[in-house]
């Protein structure tokens, strides 16, 4: 108003901005109506330009986390930060209404104290829909462990959730975590404990003694007690699974998780008023060491043989003899040794290969076997030129003497030269001796 006023008396923009102590930008800008008294020029919003790309991927998954499309966004450039962005999305209201997800029932819960290395939650996730070419049906399986203090986890993909494949993902977490805590505890598994009672099952108790841990098993209908790994699920189900293409192998979908898990490291945590951060509080977790060798759990896989005589295990392929494409055979594993075993339907074992590191992608071969395959190759490979398809060949005098007959020329089937005569005297002497009844003597014989 001041600026109007000394303009309105014939001031220059010099004088004004001297006699109000501002600059002569901003004086000129409020008497062009470049700028309005009480608004702020808002700075450039960086989120704009990512404004389609987010209603789109919200669109198509309207519970997908916000912090799934804030790593999206950063790989594609976005350099605001996590609460912008959040604000971001809440100013623009690019996330669609969702009423049954509104509606949320609250229950009582409390605060569980977890001293440091004392306790490993762990989980099955089990993942809906996973891609075709991994062969493990309707569901794929993910065994989550996670420590309770600190909340550190880690995941290993599985084929299946019997034991042996409990056993072998139990000890690939364990080891990724860098050591075990003191307890480990479970919900009422099949593989684990008695489901009804919640005593664990003997082979699980020589399992634990291995490693030397205790078992805890959750009361049942109590999913709160292990809520650190269940939380967990949650961020590896969101973050993870949800965006997991088609086409992914399961190594490549194992290193996608195995990402999360040590992005997820970097949470911020605040521990009697000091912040620090998940890695930090796991790194001063007094774990106990871990054995040298897995627990000697037995893995049987079911495989098909491939037309090169090859059989896919833990993504690599080992070689079997020739003369089996198509076979249905096994793999034969226990854990910590260094070879394994294929064998038939029948358990008769049929070669033996020194195991590769899991998901290496090597091939490996058995000598002998390579030389079989050549042997069988070369036998069945011939020197003769292909057939011509594009030439005359008229009928044979075999084909149209047999079509003749076909038509019922001479030496057709219904010709009359050609019918069968029966002598019917042979039936007719038969026929008169069974008319008469058979003696007593005769019936007797």
């Amino acid at each position: 108003m001041d600026a109007h006023a000394l303009r309105r008396q014939g001031w220059s923009i010099s004088a004004i901005a001297r006699h109000l102590g501002r600059d002569r930008k901003t004086i000129r800008s409020y008497l062009n109506g470049e700028r309005v008294p009480e608004h702020r020029r808002q700075a450039p919003d960086a989120f704009v330009p990512f404004l389609d790309y987010s209603r789109q991927r919200l669109a198509d998954d309207p519970h997908l986390w916000a912090s799934t499309l804030f790593d999206e966004l950063a790989a594609l450039g976005y350099e605001g930060a996590y609460s912008t962005f959040t604000r971001a999305l809440r100013r623009h209201e690019v996330r669609p209404h969702c009423e049954p997800c509104k509606a949320a029932t609250g229950r009582d819960v409390a605060v569980i104290a977890h001293p440091p290395g004392e306790e490993i939650q762990f989980d099955w996730l089990e993942l809906p829909d996973p891609p075709a070419q991994w062969g493990v049906g309707a569901h794929a399986h993910l065994l989550v462990g996670a420590l309770a203090h600190s909340g550190r986890w880690r995941a290993v993909l599985a084929e299946s959730e019997d034991f042996p494949h409990l056993v072998q993902a139990l000890d690939q977490v364990v080891r990724k975590l860098g050591g075990t805590a003191r307890r480990w505890r479970f919900d009422r598994m099949a593989t684990v404990c008695y489901p009804a009672t919640g005593r664990v099952l003997p082979a699980f108790a020589s399992v634990a003694k291995f490693y030397g841990v205790g078992v805890d098993i959750c009361p049942s209908r109590r999913g709160n007690r292990k809520g650190v790994v269940e939380k967990a699920n949650h961020s590896a189900a969101q973050r993870w699974w949800r965006t997991v293409p088609d086409g992914l192998s399961v190594e490549q979908a194992q290193s996608g998780v195995d990402k999360l898990a040590l992005r997820m490291d970097e949470r911020r945590r605040k521990v009697d008023g000091v912040k620090t951060t998940v890695a930090e509080l796991a790194a001063c977790e007094p774990l106990l060491e871990l054995p040298n060798r897995p627990f000697p759990a037995e893995l049987e896989i079911e495989r098909t043989v491939s037309p090169q005589g090859l059989v896919s295990f833990d993504g690599n392929l080992y070689s079997v003899p020739p003369g089996l494409p198509g076979a249905q055979v096994r793999v034969l594993h226990r854990l910590g040794e260094d070879y394994l075993h294929i064998a038939t339907a029948g358990r008769a074992v049929i070669a033996r290969h020194r195991r590769a590191p899991r998901g290496s992608g090597q091939t490996i071969r058995d000598a002998g076997h390579v030389i079989a395959m050549e042997r069988v190759v070369l036998a069945s490979f011939s020197d003769r030129a292909p057939c011509k398809t594009k030439v005359r060949r008229p009928l044979s005098e075999a084909a149209l003497a047999e079509a003749e007959r076909l038509r019922g020329g001479p030496g057709a089937v219904n010709d009359p030269a050609e019918r069968v005569v029966i002598d019917l005297s042979t039936y007719a002497a038969v026929a008169d001796r069974l008319r008469t009844a058979p003696t007593p003597k005769e019936s007797g014989e």
